[in-house]
């Protein structure tokens, strides 16, 4: 019976895995919580036919049994991701939210911040290998949190899901704030209006956008949704596309200046760059995926230099079309009447609407494994369709009361995303991995736990201050 119980969650991990990264071969960095509770709602089927059978009773799990056995049988199949489909899926999971905040963070660090962007890359891409080293300490480890927990114990695990239940939060707070930029260029020269009520018409459009999304968060079936996270990596990737295309076709000439050096800027500048390369939590989902384990080192070199460097083209691209005039969103800045600009706008309003449905799966499957075995089906979907359902008007609520992207952003990347990226992983390397680590190492180890911890108070405190700054020029005006 122990063996059962120990066995049983990573099955139940690779099952959602062997779902969204083979069916699709594109990871979402939404799908990774739904894995990990699903990881945790497997644990406890486990736990509970354990009793059942010691007990001697009627065992009421064996619908959670079956499908945890088919997960075993699939995981020896499906474990196939090649070395392309794993380089596809992990910069499929860094491009996204962050790509149209570069070029605004360039123009106002400077042309010398590329230098930190480029460093910030060349990090992610370290602290991402040294996660597969951890992996490849103990095979019982599937996921972020499963990494937390072999380096600190239930402490760790706790830490780790804090974090990345924060970080989804505020990606979704970012993304209704993007979605409210961008929908009133969507829809020009429409003007909504409510009586009694002094709400502009692009708070209305954003309002209508999310209730039509809201119905996504009552669905039941995982399955169905895991389509939505292709949809989400192609809407980014079409984005880029066109911001390109702007460059080469779009008339706009290039001949802005960039300035070298804003020092005082870089510490929001340094927030909007770490959230660019946001998605360790999901890595240690498209290692376990991969055909050849091994080589996920050269996944990782790979796939952060890709993405660095679109990042950086972007960027000075970007800065370089629209100079000081350049948003902190680039596709606010393109030629309104283009159709390029048309379809980046379009593919930035559709792109939130892919996400909150899969964002919220990780808290749904948390909170109905806490519910009570006996309650119904019908019952059951009622909680987590209002809970879903207020979390996401809650969410609404804050991104219309503090529409300040560049700032969220900047926030969320210095408070969360650098402890993601940098902090923890190191961390959980020496620890996990004490013995075989050298003093060098140990040393570079220790050095970007500093300079992450360094950079994330410094951007913290710089971004909470400019943000309640526009908060008050908000309410002054």
């Amino acid at each position: 019976m122990q063996m059962a119980d120990t066995s049983m969650p990573n099955s139940g991990n690779n099952w959602w895995s062997c779902l969204t990264l083979n069916n699709h071969q594109v990871a979402s960095e939404s799908v990774h919580g739904a894995r990990l509770a699903q990881a945790h709602l497997a644990k406890k089927c486990s736990s509970k036919c354990s009793i059942c059978v010691e007990e001697n009773k009627e065992c009421k799990c064996k619908e959670h049994e079956s499908r945890v056995a088919i997960a075993a049988t699939e995981h020896h199949v499906k474990r196939s991701s090649s070395f392309a489909h794993s380089v596809i899926n992990m910069i499929g999971m860094l491009i996204g939210l962050g790509q149209l905040s570069t070029p605004y963070a360039l123009e106002n660090g400077g042309w010398a911040s590329a230098f930190l962007l480029i460093g910030l890359g060349i990090m992610c891409a370290y602290t991402s290998h040294i996660m597969g080293k951890c992996l490849d300490e103990d095979s019982s480890s599937k996921t972020y949190q499963d990494l937390g927990e072999q380096a600190f114990g239930t402490k760790g695990r706790v830490l780790a899901s804090t974090f990345i239940y924060l970080e989804i939060f505020f990606a979704l707070v970012s993304y209704t704030i993007s979605l409210s930029d961008n929908l009133p260029l969507v829809f020009a020269g429409v003007h909504l209006r409510l009586p009694h009520l002094h709400v502009s018409t692009a708070q209305l459009l954003t309002v209508i956008a999310v209730l039509v999304a809201l119905p996504s968060v009552w669905l039941r079936d995982l399955s169905s949704i895991s389509f939505l996270s292709f949809g989400g990596i192609l809407m980014s990737l079409l984005i880029f596309a066109m911001v390109l295309s702007t460059a080469i076709f779009g008339g706009v000439s290039a001949n802005q200046s960039i300035p070298v050096l804003q020092l005082r800027k870089i510490p929001v500048v340094s927030g909007l760059y770490a959230f660019s390369y946001a998605g360790h939590i999901v890595f240690p989902n498209i290692y376990t995926a991969m055909k050849d384990p091994s080589k996920f080192t050269k996944v990782s070199i790979t796939s952060f230099t890709i993405v660095t460097t679109l990042y950086t083209c972007l960027a000075f691209t970007g800065a370089k079309l629209f100079g000081p005039a350049v948003s902190s969103q680039i596709t606010l800045s393109m030629p309104p009447h283009q159709i390029t600009t048309k379809i980046a706008l379009w593919a930035t309003v559709l792109t939130p609407m892919t996400k909150y449905a899969l964002e919220f799966a990780p808290f749904a499957i948390q909170m109905e494994q806490n519910l009570p075995s006996s309650m119904g089906r019908w019952s059951r979907t009622l909680i987590r369709g209002s809970v879903g359902s207020i979390l996401l008007l809650l969410i609404l609520a804050l991104a219309l009361s503090v529409p300040y992207f560049q700032y969220v952003l900047s926030l969320t990347g210095s408070l969360v995303s650098v402890g993601i990226c940098l902090v923890f992983p190191c961390a959980f390397y020496l620890k996990i991995c004490r013995r075989q680590v050298s003093k060098p190492v140990v040393v570079l180890n220790a050095v970007i736990i500093i300079f992450g911890v360094v950079l994330g108070i410094v951007g913290t405190i710089s971004s909470s201050k400019s943000l309640i700054q526009s908060m008050q020029r908000g309410e002054s005006s």
